[in-house]
C-alpha cells in the first residue's frame, strides 16, 4: 500500500474523533451532545465496520468510565458539566 493511500486511511479514521472534539464547546446540552456522538458512531460503523468491532466500543467505553472516575477521584481532572453519575460529562 502507498504512503499516501495509508495517510488517507488514517485521516478518514480520524475525522469523526475529531468533529466529536470540536462539538464539545458548541453543543452545551450533554445529552444532545451524546445523541449526535451515537449518531456520528452510527454513521461511522455503517460506512465502514469491521468484524466485532463493537466489543473495542464497549470495551473502550467502560475502560475510560472507570478510568475518568479515577482521575476525578484524585483531583487530577474537574469537570463543571457533571450529567453522568453525578460526576462527569456524559
Amino acid at each position: 500500500m502507498e504512503n499516501k493511500d495509508k495517510f488517507l486511511k488514517i485521516f478518514l479514521n480520524v475525522i469523526p474523533i475529531i468533529l466529536m472534539i470540536l462539538l464539545i464547546p458548541v453543543i452545551a446540552n450533554d445529552y444532545i451532545l451524546t445523541g449526535i456522538y451515537l449518531s456520528i458512531i452510527g454513521i461511522a460503523f455503517s460506512i465502514k465496520y469491521e468484524k466485532k468491532e463493537y466489543i473495542f466500543l464497549i470495551f473502550g467505553f467502560i475502560i475510560m468510565t472507570i478510568s475518568e472516575a479515577f482521575f476525578i477521584s484524585t483531583g487530577a481532572e474537574v469537570f463543571t458539566r457533571k450529567s453522568f453519575l453525578d460526576l462527569m460529562p456524559i
